[in-house]
């Protein structure tokens, strides 16, 4: 049986549950809280971080390479490009998301609005939240306006990792209670939107909006 080892709301850990979803694949998942985590899940992430991920006698850990491990064993329906730049491409923006995103989006607003209040009893910091918006977002925001053309895929035509990768951070965005400013980023809001339309993404948004107690 597939188990994915992580917790609710992180951007890593729904990656790699879009993309079985995205595959068609079941699977189950077990929560582990990455704060003083057993010697058992370090023999699955050495690094204890999550997600861990189990396949039959298989394990692996990191996102990324939990996701090229899918790729490559069930590849249909393919979330890599086969053109070598737009494979590249792909790459790049999983990578974006993973660390230009990953730090503003979730490791500091959605740190500060949801982890903070809800698991270690600390008020947002309000101010440093306003400058992060106001000062770190939008050279982020403003250079992926700029590399969306029409449609609903950041790279080629068709849906990649490189979306799967932005998109989970925006999730995280949103449940800090925020949105894609559409006046200033049409075509960002209008990409981030269509993405998490899609059922991978949907049902897990609604599942951790329950869980967090966010809007929807």
């Amino acid at each position: 049986m597939r188990t994915v080892y992580g917790a609710n709301g992180s951007p890593f850990v729904r990656k790699v549950c879009v993309m079985l979803a995205e595959k068609g694949l079941t699977y189950e998942q077990e929560p582990v809280i990455p704060l003083n985590v057993s010697a058992e899940f370090k023999k699955l992430s050495p690094l204890g971080k999550i997600p861990a991920y189990r396949d039959g006698e298989a394990t692996l850990s990191d996102s990324s390479i939990i996701c090229a491990y899918l790729e490559r064993k069930h590849p249909e329906p393919p979330l890599y490009p086969a053109e070598p730049f737009e494979y590249a491409r792909a790459l790049w923006f999983e990578e974006y998301g993973d660390t230009a995103l990953a730090t503003i989006l979730s490791g500091r607003l959605f740190f500060q609005k949801v982890m903070s209040p809800r698991f270690f009893n600390r008020a947002a910091d309000e101010a440093a939240c306003q400058k992060v918006v106001a000062e770190e977002l939008p050279p982020l925001f403003d250079y992926l306006e700029s590399q969306l053309a029409a449609g609903d895929a950041i790279v080629g035509k068709r849906f990649s990792i490189g979306d799967i990768g932005i998109a989970t951070q925006f999730v995280n965005f949103r449940h800090a209670g925020y949105t894609v400013d559409a006046k200033r980023w049409p075509k960002l809001a209008g990409y981030v939107a269509g993405v998490h339309a899609r059922p991978s993404f949907k049902r897990l948004i609604e599942a951790e909006t329950a869980f967090f107690g966010t809007a929807a």
